[in-house]
């Protein structure tokens, strides 16, 4: 499929079709994503979904009030479910996220959907797990999962979507302890095992380190009102990126909390969908130049 296929207008409307699909399967144990795709002609550009849930918690579902208007859009969106801490710490969650990219581009064709500028979405956790297999799509840690059917395929995307992401998850530790949050702390605790781990995987400090990484243009969504994550963490990350030469949106809600989007639903909602879909837009456009 030539590059210069893509098409995709935002302000489209489709109907959609959900299905599960199993993307991977381990020594009797079943992976499963849930594929919600516009019913047309296609091929469709494709979505890989990373929900939040303090890396501890949630699943394929979690985001569905995004899902769907998403899809409706014209984009097959592919939310995964992967493994979880306590039980499974960094970094088998960005494990999964890599294998689930490298696998989406090479089955993308079963769901009318082309791997061409295949881009991510997180929120909260998984905007943080989103944005650290993009930035680091092969690092051999990260992709210690082989995709026997594609060896070659590697974790580049062609774009980031980040809903209110936990980027800088030290900071955002410390955060927790001074407003009193324990459950946060408790369940960040459990997925980095150390201090030192929570610094290591974490995009924040991957920039300001200098580390090598890639850049693919960004937009992250972010309510003025989160407790759980504040825009100051945000506007720090957007500099960061900028300076390293990437290229990234930052778009503040005021008066909206964490999750706004799917819990708040109104204007609000709707304004940040909509921007969701024309980020993308702009950014399959410039992917066809």
């Amino acid at each position: 499929m030539a590059i210069e296929s893509i098409r995709y207008d935002p302000t489209a409307s489709f109907d959609v079709l959900e299905e599960d699909v199993e993307y991977r399967r381990e020594d009797g144990q079943s992976w499963l994503a849930r594929v919600i795709r516009p019913v047309g002609d296609g091929p469709f550009p494709a979505l890989l979904d990373v929900h939040g849930g303090v890396w501890t918690s949630g699943d394929r579902t979690s985001d569905a009030p995004i899902h769907r208007p998403l899809a409706a859009s014209g984009l097959v969106v592919v939310a995964i479910d992967f493994r979880l801490a306590p039980k499974h710490p960094y970094p088998v969650t960005v494990i999964d996220v890599n294998y689930a990219t490298r696998w989406l581009k090479t089955h993308a064709g079963d769901f009318n959907a082309t791997a061409d500028a295949l881009g991510v979405r997180g929120g909260s956790s998984g905007g943080h797990l989103a944005m650290l297999s993009a930035m680091r799509p092969r690092d051999p840690r990260y992709s210690a999962v082989p995709l026997p059917e594609n060896s070659a395929a590697d974790a580049s995307v062609a774009y980031v979507v980040a809903c209110w992401p936990i980027l800088d998850p030290y900071a955002r530790y410390f955060f927790a302890q001074e407003t009193g949050r324990t459950e946060l702390i408790t369940r960040t605790e459990g997925h980095f095992p150390t201090e030192d781990v929570m610094q290591e995987g974490n995009p924040q400090l991957i920039l300001d380190r200098g580390e090598p990484a890639d850049l693919p243009p960004a937009l992250i969504i972010q309510g003025t009102l989160d407790e759980n994550v504040t825009p100051t963490m945000q506007e720090r990350f957007v500099r960061s990126y900028r300076a390293r030469g990437g290229s990234v949106d930052l778009e503040l809600f005021e008066g909206m909390a964490h999750s706004f989007i799917k819990r708040a639903g109104g204007p609000q909602s709707v304004r940040a969908l909509d921007l969701i879909k024309s980020f993308i837009a702009r950014q399959l456009a410039r992917e066809a130049r």
